[in-house]
């Protein structure tokens, strides 16, 4: 995927994409892509290969005009696909720091280092399967995605939370099941869905703060109260309601090529999947 940033709705080439913050922000914007930022390196923190939350990150550097922030966070993305085996995006994502930072020496290292893992690859049959050519690049190979899950494995995330809730003697068992609504696919639902966390908080059963604490830490996920997020509207609008209402899921922001979800079910799959058919975005 190519690495474009959208700014005031167009696709800026590469070379135009560090320090352009808007002239229009209002105090109110920044505070909130300051709460963005918060929230997203703590994820990355944990997650440092997240290549998708650190894109978010750069987004949010980039239009406070950090221009210092964008190419560390640029340098961290190049870092991640490197240690995925992604040579090429890591090449990719390194060129755009020389195409404002010609003379970085650290850049210059990690590119070398790139180019000799790619030699070595293509020098050895240690793995044929895993290395596939790679047109148009200076990097000769990549490595081939990992294969999506199939559909039969998609799920609502019951069996991880069952998991999480139930297995760590955090509640009973029949707790579960008396919180636990599986969802209606055979009609469209009238209202949206009450979370399973919800549940347990207004029968007694466990606090919502100790359940949120729990999703948090086991599924690395940024908490952000939602009253505190100017949501964006338009943007959920264009979600449909059935499958909002159902999971009880709002996209209420959009930041580089990805939509920020709420949810009180991070493991939950089959949401995940029906807002992914909604959007050309991640």
């Amino acid at each position: 995927m190519g690495k474009r940033s959208i700014v005031a709705g167009k696709l800026l080439p590469q070379a135009d994409r560090f320090s352009m913050p808007s002239a229009t922000m209002n105090p109110a914007e920044e505070s909130q892509l300051l709460q963005t930022i918060e929230m997203f390196e703590v994820i990355v923190q944990s997650q440092p290969t997240d290549c998708q939350s650190l894109e978010i990150l750069k987004e949010a550097y980039t239009k406070l005009g950090r221009e210092d922030d964008v190419i560390r966070t640029s340098k961290r993305i190049a870092e991640a696909y490197t240690q995925m085996g992604q040579l090429s995006s890591a090449i990719l994502e390194y060129e755009t720091v020389l195409q404002r930072r010609p003379n970085d020496d650290e850049v210059q290292t990690a590119l070398k280092r790139i180019e000799d893992t790619a030699n070595n690859a293509a020098s050895s049959a240690a793995e044929p399967a895993a290395l596939a050519p790679l047109p148009g690049t200076g990097t000769k190979f990549r490595r081939k995605a990992a294969a999506a899950p199939a559909d039969g494995e998609m799920d609502d995330g019951q069996k991880t939370m069952r998991k999480l809730f139930v297995d760590s003697k955090l509640i009973s068992a029949g707790d579960f099941e008396l919180c636990w609504r599986p969802a209606d696919l055979t009609r469209p639902p009238q209202e949206a869905a009450e979370p399973f966390i919800q549940l347990l908080h207004e029968k007694q059963i466990l606090p919502i703060e100790k359940s949120l604490r729990l999703l948090t830490d086991k599924s690395r996920t940024g908490f952000l109260p939602l009253e505190r997020y100017d949501v964006d509207m338009e943007l959920l609008r264009g979600f449909p309601a059935d499958v909002c209402r159902r999971w009880c899921v709002a996209p209420f922001d959009r930041m580089s090529k990805a939509v920020l979800v709420a949810t009180a079910n991070p493991f939950n799959q089959k949401a995940a999947k029906a807002l992914s058919e909604a959007t050309s975005l991640r």
